[in-house]
Parts: structure tokens; C-alpha cells; sequence
């Protein structure tokens, strides 16, 4: 890539820069499917606190600035739920997206993620083990589709949203 960029956890602190570049980034998913109320451009800044507390997050830098990011949780069947993978505009097509996935897919796999978050404040509980990674991207998203493919993701479910927007849902095996 030829960049400084590094790769590290993302905590509380990185929950606002990480929310601008969402916004950032999904400008051009919105334009494409004509809809600027999906999730990503609506979520408030708790509730993204409130995912990466209660799953795990990644942020790029290059430098001080985040420009990219990732987040994931598993579930108790032992599902790794992989979302919102953002790369910041002037940095794609230089395999950010693709490290981002891969270094989110090794933390789970490496057993990184040993317990899950209980209600009420309870004790943690044993995390399961790792059966799968899953994600899922618009219809239309051919960019996001290709890199899915190319790391070895495959189609598993549709889900029509309205007449705009179709999700593709992809997974693999751990």
C-alpha cells in the first residue's frame, strides 16, 4: 500500500471519528440506492458506543486520523457478525477494506474474543466458538461484493428491503 497505515482496537475514544467517516462513507450507498434514511447515515453516536461495547471494533489510521473501520460480534450459535466496513474515500483501492476484514476475521478466530457481554451488568459469559463469519451489503454494491467474493465469501440470502435496496448476505466458515 505504500502508506503508514496501522491497524488497531477501537475504543470509546474512536466512537466519534468513526461515526463522521460513517457518514462519510455511506454518502455514496445512499446515492446509490436513492434512500438517505439507511441506518448507517441515521445511527447516533450511543448506539455505536453500544456497539463497540458490546462487540469489537477496528480502526485505520494513517497518521492520527482514522480512515477506516470495521466492527463485529458474535453471536451464541457461534456467528460472527461482520458490519459496517468503511474505508474513507481518498483511501480505497489500496487493499484497506481487505486488511480490515482480515484482521477482524483473526481476532475472532484466534479465540480474541473469549467472552460475550451479559444484560443487567451480570458477569461475562464464555464467548462460543467460532463457526462462521457473516456480512451483507446492498445488491448494487459490486465494489463491496468482489472483495466479499475475493476473500472467499459466498451468497447465502436475499432479503428485499423495498423496491431500492435488496441485502445480500454472504458467509464462510470459520
Amino acid at each position: 500500500m505504500g502508506l503508514s497505515v496501522t491497524i488497531s482496537a477501537a475504543d470509546a475514544r474512536d466512537a466519534e471519528h468513526i461515526l463522521k467517516l460513517q457518514y462519510l462513507c455511506y454518502q455514496s450507498e445512499a446515492e446509490l440506492y436513492g434512500d438517505w434514511s439507511i441506518e448507517p447515515l441515521t445511527q447516533s453516536l450511543d448506539a455505536l458506543r453500544a456497539e463497540l461495547e458490546e462487540g469489537h471494533g477496528l480502526v485505520a489510521r494513517l497518521g492520527d486520523e482514522v480512515v477506516a473501520s470495521v466492527r463485529a460480534r458474535v453471536d451464541e450459535d457461534g456467528t460472527v457478525r461482520i458490519a459496517k466496513l468503511i474505508v474513507h474515500p481518498r483511501m480505497r483501492r489500496h487493499g484497506l477494506g481487505g486488511r480490515l476484514l482480515d484482521a477482524i476475521e483473526r481476532h475472532f478466530a484466534t479465540g480474541a474474543a473469549t467472552t460475550t457481554a451479559t444484560e443487567g451488568g451480570a458477569a461475562p459469559e464464555p464467548a462460543p466458538p467460532v463457526k462462521r463469519f457473516q456480512l451483507f451489503t446492498g445488491h448494487r454494491s459490486e465494489v463491496n461484493l468482489r472483495l466479499y467474493r475475493s476473500k472467499g465469501y459466498a451468497q447465502v440470502a436475499t432479503r428485499e428491503l423495498g423496491p431500492r435496496l435488496t441485502l445480500v448476505t454472504l458467509e464462510k466458515a470459520a
